[in-house]
């Protein structure tokens, strides 16, 4: 699964990477080492144009009669996407890329879990695949949501976890975000493991297990 992960790029930064204009992220991106379920995340998403959104991580159904529905859906496996009714129409029409520059995943060791953040070795912001919706309480009042689509482990995250988010690479990202197009194979193409050599990690603090600790200390190796 995906729990935890970290956003630190600069907007000039986001903007370069995912080909956007500043004026099209529609909100301030401060630094944070450790978002957690619940949390707001910036997301790309294509209407007639590309732009960054904000979304609550942890996707609401329409029809959840509770939001709280979302922290159980932070995450969506990328193997049956189509088969649930969470999942299903999102896949189709509304995909997007969560920015994140690493994320945390966690391995047992000599009986306790050990933290672990992983990233890219090219030092830019990827575009985990992820999905969104809005969702309408009962004020009335609209709340948009995402969730982080997860897939089989590469064979640097096996020794630690057997899941990992899925990564779609920089040359798919339009055709990710195309959702006037669905062609359900080409899709879970974009979904396989990223390629292992493109990524490093390291053992970090456990004092990341808290969400509540939010700084770069969170992403410095032990």
């Amino acid at each position: 699964m995906c729990g935890r992960f970290v956003r630190k790029s600069s907007g000039e930064e986001i903007a370069l990477e995912f080909d956007i204009g500043l004026n099209d992220i529609s909100f301030l991106l401060e630094p944070s080492y450790n978002i957690a379920p619940g949390n707001a995340v910036a997301a790309v998403v294509k209407r007639d144009r590309l732009t960054v959104k904000a979304f609550r991580w942890g996707l609401i159904p329409p029809w959840a009669k509770d939001e709280k529905t979302g922290y159980k859906m932070i995450n969506a496996r990328a193997e049956t996407l189509s088969g649930k009714p969470s999942f299903k129409k999102p896949f189709q029409r509304k995909r997007c890329l969560v920015i994140a520059d690493g994320f945390y995943e966690w391995g047992g060791r000599g009986g306790q879990k050990v933290p672990y953040y992983f990233h890219l070795k090219d030092p830019v912001p990827m575009g985990l695949a992820g999905l969104f919706e809005s969702w309408r309480g009962p004020d009335g009042g609209a709340l948009d949501s995402c969730t982080i689509i997860t897939t089989a482990a590469n064979s640097l995250m096996q020794p630690v976890h057997d899941r990992m988010p899925a990564i779609i690479a920089r040359k798919d990202y339009h055709l990710w975000l195309d959702n006037d197009v669905f062609d359900e194979k080409a899709m879970g193409v974009l979904l396989r493991p990223y390629p292992p050599e493109t990524m490093d990690c390291h053992q970090v603090a456990r004092l990341v297990n808290s969400p509540r600790n939010n700084s770069i200390q969170c992403i410095q190796p032990v």
